[in-house]
């Protein structure tokens, strides 16, 4: 059973504590988020917030891991800053993978978070701090990379890459064989038939890029 520490104090956090207290092997042990960012009672789900820039003062490299299921702000960029400076600190990351997901012995990094009801079928690999909320299928032989965030009910297809910093909405659905590429924000219900560029957002069906860059968000 590894101790774990949570990075956040929000959503996320809430539910990644939840998810890791009931459905792991993983003992959650304390929070931790940036000391401008420490409430007053510096407690929260019945467990100490620790300011992030000495941590390992209290909480030992050696003896601790990290986790950071973060929201998807300005293109998973956030997460991706916190994800390096844990990583700086020497600490290891786990990844939370739910029981009712469905996998085939698939190649997944660290600090990933993958709810229920996600269908990754054979042949998929999965890069660093990837996102995959409840319920999407990923078809097989395909790449997804590091420092993506797929909401719900999401559809990609077979053979499909996804780059780096990609957002999918909604039931979003991706037929067989494009490349998503960097920085691709994929709207709501939106229905991708062709590769797209980076850092563009799609939205419709079929899914047309928007004047509007990715990085606005």
């Amino acid at each position: 059973m590894a101790k774990v520490i949570i990075f956040g104090i929000q959503d996320f956090a809430e539910l990644a504590h939840y998810y890791l207290e009931n459905d792991s092997e993983h003992e959650v042990v304390a929070f931790s988020v940036n000391a401008q960012y420490l409430p007053e009672n510096n407690s929260f789900c019945g467990l100490p917030i620790i300011a992030f820039e000495n941590i390992e003062e209290k909480y030992p490299v050696a003896d601790f891991k990290f986790f950071a299921p973060m929201a998807p702000n300005k293109m998973n960029g956030l997460r991706e800053k916190i994800y390096y400076e844990i990583k700086a600190k020497g600490y290891e990351m786990i990844s939370y993978i739910s029981s009712k997901a469905t996998l085939f012995n698939n190649s997944i990094g660290d600090n990933c978070f993958i709810l229920e009801n996600n269908t990754i079928q054979p042949f998929v690999s999965i890069g660093n701090n990837v996102i995959l909320w409840s319920g999407n299928h990923i078809g097989h032989h395909s790449v997804i990379k590091d420092h993506i965030m797929f909401t719900s009910h999401v559809v990609l297809s077979g053979h499909c890459t996804v780059e780096n910093y990609c957002v999918f909405g909604v039931n979003a659905t991706i037929r067989d064989g494009l490349t998503i590429a960097e920085g691709t924000f994929v709207a709501m219900a939106a229905s991708v038939i062709k590769n797209t560029h980076a850092w563009k957002m799609y939205k419709g069906n079929p899914a047309m890029a928007s004047e509007k860059s990715s990085k606005d968000l």
